[in-house]
């Protein structure tokens, strides 16, 4: 019979009862007594048949689909009413003064509410796995690693906030041709003090979610991403709209207001960076996950870019726009969290589990032969993407917002993109973070940042191409053309 070394559950059920330390001596331990395993495997009871490891290791995932459904539909609604509020916040903010006199604050959208995806997205499934793999049973681990992901995800967003603001200046730069000092100051400083205070909010929020559901057996890769996002755009978009506004207003009473937010951002930097370095799990994150949360906040800046041209163009793409990109977002992140914790407890990285390959066809994630669990939860997710947007949208006509009218002719073609840029994402997402783990790179650090800005850059595009065609066809109702 074939027979393979159980190894990590093994190990880590023995130092959790044999030993109580800080994480670095944790780690120490755990070297030792996978050395101590490792010279003993000629005992039969640390070895298992292949059944009996694959039993335990899919342990984790014993749960129904429609538990699995559940789990997600009703934390993904409450997200897309967060999203739907956050949709008339930005019709509304879009008329601002400092919305028609800065627009490359437009730019500056996607990227801090991708923050979302790069950073507590990111937070939420790398507290997830930690929790269904027993990281954060005690007090103590649960202290260490919440302070270490927190000081993380603030140094990641200061860090973020400038280079996206850079961006918004030379996106916004170049076609123009001009360049603008004061504006230039004020997108920087709105940029730094939003992903700042908008991430700290949702970092908090993401904790509680995460103890919550342990405490009342939820598995948290079905709630804990979906709910990030709920209050995600909200908060990001309401803040960046007083901020920027703030600095704009200002720029003629207190110019240094915008320079002084900008100095405290840096200087705060290395503070957070030496919190996070304390925790075994936050610095690896510290030293490697910066490549990942960079380029999303490049990929969603073209979206950013896309959506300042379309929204000059048609004013009825703003209040689908944080619809569309959530909603992708949402799904594929649920599915990528669920798919990088059972890598880790069925897998070594570097090294997949039997079954599973990196080049698949696009019908293959959503109709798997080898009734991998995942083309099941990836087609339960796809059949909520119509219901959704269907809701979300009747919501926003019901209270009489936005500027375009709900006709069939622009829901069939509305929920075609929004259908399409779902089935790119879990393709995308099973297809990234298999090659992911392959490569010895941890999906929970690195994979849904990509997701989350490629979910932002298709929905941007697609929602984009969508209106064109509506105006082409001759369905122009009294605003989607003005």
């Amino acid at each position: 019979m074939e027979t393979r070394f159980r190894g990590k559950h093994l190990i880590e059920e023995k130092a959790r009862k044999d030993t109580k330390m800080t994480p670095k001596s944790n780690k120490d331990s755990f070297n030792e007594i996978s050395e101590e395993i490792e010279l003993a495997t000629s005992d039969s009871c640390l070895l298992l048949s292949a059944e009996e490891e694959d039993k335990e290791a899919t342990g984790l995932n014993e749960e129904s689909l429609w538990a699995t459904s559940l789990q997600t539909f009703i934390p993904f609604l409450l997200a897309g009413f967060g999203m739907v509020t956050a949709s008339l916040l930005l019709d509304t903010v879009q008329h601002w003064q400092v919305y028609r006199h800065v627009s490359e604050v437009y730019i500056l959208v996607p990227a801090l509410l991708g923050l979302k995806g790069n950073l507590e997205m990111t937070l939420a499934s790398r507290l997830s796995t930690h929790a269904n793999l027993g990281n954060m049973d005690t007090a103590h681990q649960q202290w260490s690693l919440i302070v270490g992901n927190l000081a993380l995800i603030q140094c990641q967003a200061l860090v973020v906030g400038f280079l996206a603001s850079f961006a918004a200046v030379v996106l916004g730069w170049v076609p123009r041709g001009e360049f603008n000092t004061e504006h230039a100051l004020l997108l920087c400083a709105s940029s730094v003090v939003t992903a700042s205070g908008a991430s700290f909010i949702l970092g908090l929020v993401m904790v509680g979610v995460i103890l919550f559901s342990r405490r009342f057996n939820i598995n948290p890769d079905n709630v804990a991403t979906p709910i990030a996002a709920s209050l995600g755009d909200l908060t990001t978009l309401a803040c960046l709209s007083w901020l920027a506004s703030l600095f704009y207003n200002s720029m003629n009473n207190l110019p240094l207001l915008s320079i002084i937010a900008i100095v405290l951002a840096v200087i705060l930097i290395p503070v957070w960076a030496w919190l996070a370095s304390r925790n075994v799990y936050s610095r690896q994150v510290l030293d490697t996950g910066w490549t990942p949360v960079i380029a999303a906040m490049l990929i969603s800046s073209l979206g950013g870019l896309i959506l300042d041209f379309t929204v000059s163009q048609y004013k009825g793409v703003a209040v689908f726009q944080l619809i569309i990109n959530g909603v992708g977002g949402n799904l594929v992140a649920v599915q990528a969290s669920r798919i990088s914790t059972e890598l880790h407890s069925k897998a070594t990285l570097g090294h997949l589990p039997k079954g599973m390959k990196v080049c698949l066809n696009p019908c293959a994630t959503f109709c798997d032969k080898n009734k991998s669990k995942h083309s099941s939860t990836a087609r339960m997710l796809l059949l909520m993407v119509i219901p959704g947007h269907l809701i979300f949208s009747y919501t926003i006509s019901y209270l009489q917002a936005g500027h375009t009218s709900l006709t069939p002719i622009f829901m069939l073609v509305y929920l075609t993109a929004a259908m399409l840029q779902v089935f790119c994402l879990l393709y995308i997402a099973q297809v990234m973070i298999a090659w992911m783990w392959r490569a010895g790179i941890d999906p929970d650090n690195s994979a849904i940042p990509y997701l989350t800005a490629i979910g932002d850059l298709l929905g941007t595009f697609l929602l984009g191409v969508a209106f064109q065609l509506l105006f082409l066809i001759g369905d122009r109702d009294s605003d989607v053309g003005d």
